[in-house]
């Protein structure tokens, strides 16, 4: 397959898990993400804004810095941030179908096809940009598993907007982005063949 169709599917693939996670999962039982997803949907609950414009309108600074400092990754992760985002606000018709699931699993489920979504991304060197973009950034200077920084970037957002919800959102958002986190880590691992 061409290098260039792969990625389109992988992107296309990914964009799917993602807004699936979202719309059938985190969003019915009102359950943050980290990151800018994260953010979009604070905006979303809050306001009543479109999750996938909040993400690429929060997503302007660090693709400024992308631009100038990590080129590679500013190109390698715009398509994923315009087609994840625009799936997202497509697939947002999908809500009213989602699964009436117990909201604590519905928090494992949404973390899984997000973080599917991420790690598929990631790993074929694409990302929705964001925090997954910084994090790939922090990551490479670092180091450190690209899922542990998106985890502890994620940490950070739920820690500072959990005021702004109930304790049980909070600990919902918690058990999400350990989902998310665990799912793109391993995901991401690349295994050596000898």
């Amino acid at each position: 397959m061409k290098p260039l169709l792969k990625k389109a599917l992988i992107i296309m693939m990914g964009s799917t898990l993602i807004s699936l996670g979202i719309n059938f999962f985190l969003i019915p039982d009102h359950v943050l993400d980290g990151g800018m997803i994260g953010v979009g949907l604070i905006a979303n609950y809050v306001w009543g804004a479109k999750v996938g414009l909040t993400i690429i309108l929060c997503s302007i600074p660090i693709f400024f810095v992308a631009w100038f400092r990590y080129r590679l990754y500013f190109y390698n992760s715009l398509h994923g941030l315009l087609i994840s985002s625009f799936f997202i606000d497509v697939f947002h018709v999908l809500r009213p179908y989602h699964l009436p699931l117990d909201p604590a699993m519905s928090s494992v489920a949404g973390g899984m096809f997000v973080g599917g979504g991420i790690g598929l991304m990631l790993r074929n060197d694409t990302s929705t940009g964001g925090t997954d973009l910084l994090a790939q950034m922090i990551a490479d200077l670092s180091k450190l598993n690209v899922g542990f920084v998106i985890f502890l970037i994620d940490a950070l957002i739920i820690a500072v907007s959990g005021y702004l919800f109930s304790t049980q959102t909070l600990l919902l958002s918690t058990i999400a982005i350990l989902s998310v986190a665990l799912v793109t880590m391993v995901t991401t691992s690349r295994t050596s063949t000898s």
